[in-house]
């Protein structure tokens, strides 16, 4: 038996009007939200409206049935896109697959890859990775994956394509700037152990260290690098030291951040600065006690992003390096994961990285003080085919964001220009051999920044001076010339 509930007339229009004016609070306040975020000029409520009417239009009209949650997950990436390079939607499986990278094993190929006009772009591969053996360079172009075509491929969608279960193959076809038709390379998927700390010694007391990525573990490798360098010579103190951050995409802040301080004793590492006061950081170094103070030169070029700028940019600035290489990449912002109820996750791109002296890394780089081209892998001289490879930059990428501090590239001065002997190219690619194993004449002779640092770090070291930056470019290859030409 239903029960009645009898109002009164007076009753039921308060009530309605109640309802009425709550439903047109609640909308002007959504309607003064967009109309704030949009700085008054455009109304959000049509853009939602628009949105939602798309939604309904797809529904109604496509082909085949399509799930709400397919639309809106699509929207979703499509929106983060739209913002930079970096910022993306990570789905649960993507957001764990992060988390399991930042700890240096994961499975795959083994290369870091950014979007270039809606292509798949190797930024570089990892060190001793399937990708790096065989033969996959930073510039290339992934045309398809398997038989799919890449092109408005979301760059996670791509990531988990090419993940796979170890011992597993994958055919990527591959453009190589100069070559005109597509490159088929099958790798063979691995369980990828990036070891992010390498080293060797070098002549006459000198190290050197290889630092692929910055990882959970990779200060900590860095120090126990040093100490192992220093223990095997008679007096334990190494003369000079070459830190090779070539093709070092980045990796973790903090990581970055105790590298530096390995080397310095006070003032700033980097600092940050977005809208919200909780991404204006900054990062300071702390004297222990045990800072080393012999010569130090760093190794970038153009594969060397992020955290491994930010390294170079504090030991330049601080005055502490010297910087040898090509234009490092130039990705100066800091991306903040943002977990979500779903178990997915929201990578923003919140602030940028600025240097202690205040230059912002971001579409600019890091300028070597000694600006030395690589030389071109040998297996490729072989392909008269092969042209300069690209030499892809953040600025290059659509949608980056642009340097907010309008100025040069580089340091006050004139970086020093070297160049190496006619025979070389310069394609500031690094030879693909075991650097730990190659006989050290050997590795100078294919590796001319490496041979200009040693060079460098003797001066240094014998001297007692840091060597200058030369303010005339043409002076300093009259003065450099025949030590580097061979």
């Amino acid at each position: 038996m239903q029960e009645k509930v009898m109002i009164t007339k007076r009753t039921f229009y308060i009530l309605v009007f109640s309802a009425v004016l709550a439903i047109g609070l609640t909308l002007n306040f959504v309607h003064q939200s967009f109309a704030k975020e949009n700085d008054g000029d455009d109304d959000g409520l049509s853009y939602l409206k628009n949105f939602t009417d798309v939604v309904s239009i797809i529904q109604r009209n496509y082909v085949s049935d399509v799930k709400l949650s397919d639309l809106v997950d699509g929207a979703v990436k499509g929106m983060l896109t739209a913002l930079d390079p970096h910022s993306s939607y990570l789905p649960p499986e993507g957001y764990n697959d992060l988390k399991v990278e930042t700890k240096g094993e994961f499975g795959g190929l083994g290369i870091e890859i950014s979007m270039r006009d809606g292509l798949l772009t190797v930024i570089s591969p990892i060190e001793d990775s399937p990708a790096s053996r065989v033969g996959i360079q930073p510039g290339d172009q992934i045309i398809k994956i398997g038989e799919e075509f890449t092109r408005e491929l979301a760059l996670a969608d791509a990531v988990k394509k090419m993940r796979g279960p170890k011992g597993s193959p994958i055919t990527l076809f591959i453009h190589r700037e100069g070559i005109k038709e597509l490159i088929p390379v099958t790798v063979v998927r691995d369980i990828i152990k990036v070891k992010s700390v390498r080293f060797r010694s070098l002549e006459d007391s000198f190290g050197y260290i290889r630092l692929t990525q910055f990882q959970e573990d990779s200060s900590d490798e860095f120090h126990k690098a040093i100490k192992e360098l220093s223990k095997k010579l008679a007096d334990r103190q190494l003369k000079g030291l070459v830190l090779d951050l070539r093709n070092d995409p980045g990796g973790l802040l903090n990581q970055a951040i105790r590298v530096s301080d390995e080397f310095l004793k006070d003032g700033l590492v980097v600092y940050t600065d977005g809208r919200l006061e909780s991404q204006k950081q900054k990062y300071y170094a702390h004297d222990d006690g045990d800072e080393p103070n012999f010569p130090l030169v760093v190794l970038v070029n153009g594969g060397s992003a992020s955290a491994s700028e930010i390294v170079a940019g504090a030991l330049q600035d601080a005055g502490r390096s010297l910087t040898v290489g090509t234009q490092s990449f130039g990705k100066g912002s800091v991306q903040t994961i943002l977990p979500m109820d779903s178990g997915a996750a929201v990578r923003l791109t919140t602030a940028l990285y600025y240097t202690r002296n205040g230059r912002s890394i971001q579409a600019q780089g890091i300028t070597p003080d000694f600006i030395v081209p690589g030389k071109t892998p040998a297996p490729l001289k072989a392909d008269k085919n092969v042209e300069k490879l690209n030499s892809i930059k953040e600025s290059d990428l659509p949608g980056a964001i642009k340097n907010p501090t309008n100025t040069t590239p580089g340091t006050k001065e004139t970086p020093l220009e070297v160049k190496p002997g006619a025979s070389a190219e310069e394609d500031d690619l690094p030879i693909r051999k075991d650097l730990m194993k190659v006989p050290l004449a050997e590795l100078l002779a294919e590796d001319p920044q490496l041979e200009t640092s040693l060079k460098l770090l003797k001066e240094w070291s014998t001297t007692g001076n840091k060597p200058v930056i030369a303010k005339e470019v043409k002076v300093a290859k009259e003065v450099v010339s025949e030590a580097t030409t061979r």
